[in-house]
């Protein structure tokens, strides 16, 4: 399963309904790290399908749901268990990182 891109319409049946915990990534199209975390979350998606559901959605398009989950800054990602934020980071890491703090979140 690839990354699923959401919206502000879209995010409460694509994460907060979800059955599987969620990775919420918060980018930007001009974001340099946001562009370096892409691939990584990408095949995260491709290995953790069923475990995990990794989305994307861009602050520019929309902005509502990044301004009422706080995020000041990009890339931002959150985790989602039965539809509550469970834990976040801000900034870009290396694959083996991204994968590990979702394993351990999940």
């Amino acid at each position: 399963m690839a990354t699923v891109a959401v919206t502000d319409d879209t995010f409460e049946s694509e994460v907060r309904n979800s059955d599987l915990p969620v990775v919420v990534d918060f980018w930007a199209e001009w974001c340099g790290p946001c562009k370096q975390i892409g691939p990584a979350l990408e095949e995260l998606s491709e290995e953790m399908d069923g475990k995990v559901k990794i989305v994307k959605i861009d602050v520019d398009s929309n902005p509502n749901t990044a301004a009422a989950m706080g995020v000041r800054g990009i890339p931002a990602l959150f985790i989602f268990k039965d539809g509550q934020p469970v834990s976040n980071r801000a900034g870009a890491a290396p694959k083996a990182a991204l994968q590990s703090w979702i394993t351990e979140s999940i």
